[in-house]
This record gives structure tokens, sequence and C-alpha cells, in this order.
């Protein structure tokens, strides 16, 4: 996340579409929004020390996908990141 994301106006649709997104992830994974938050927040940082990402592109979802052991279905994390650049530091 770059500082000037921090100054960027949202419109409240966005907002919103956001917070649903949020809601309904967390209901398929049995876990609360605040936690979601986190989990996306941690995986922003990390990413964000190697590429720099577009984080109002990001989307982080939990699908429900078949178990490699015969568990049936089971809870998938996926992302999807738009990269801007590749870091070169080390």
């Amino acid at each position: 996340m770059g500082l000037m994301d921090l100054f960027k106006k949202r419109n409240s649709g966005n907002v919103a579409k956001d917070r649903l997104k949020l809601v309904l992830v967390s209901d398929r994974a049995s876990c609360s929004p605040e936690m979601m938050e986190k989990i996306k927040n941690e995986i922003i940082d990390v990413i964000s020390k190697y590429m720099d990402i577009d984080t109002e592109g990001l989307d982080i979802q939990i699908t429900q996908t078949e178990s490699e052991s015969d568990n049936g279905m089971v809870p998938a994390l996926c992302a999807s990141i738009p990269i801007r650049d590749i870091r070169h530091t080390m």
C-alpha cells in the first residue's frame, strides 16, 4: 500500500461492495470479518516487501475445493493480486 493510497477517496458504493465481499468470505470460512481483514492486511504487507501491488484491484476469497485426501469439500484461499512492478532490492 503506497502513501498516496491512504488519501484516495473511495465512493460509498465501493466501500459497501468491499464490506459485502468480506462478510461473504468470512461466512464461507466460518471466520470473523475482523480475522479476514487481518489476513488480507498481512498478505498485502508481505507481498508489498517484494512487489508494488495494486491494492484497489486486490481480491481475496475463500472458496470450496475438493480435498485430495477424501475429506470432501474444504475451504481454499484464492487471491488475485495485480502486480505493478517487482522490487529489485536484496
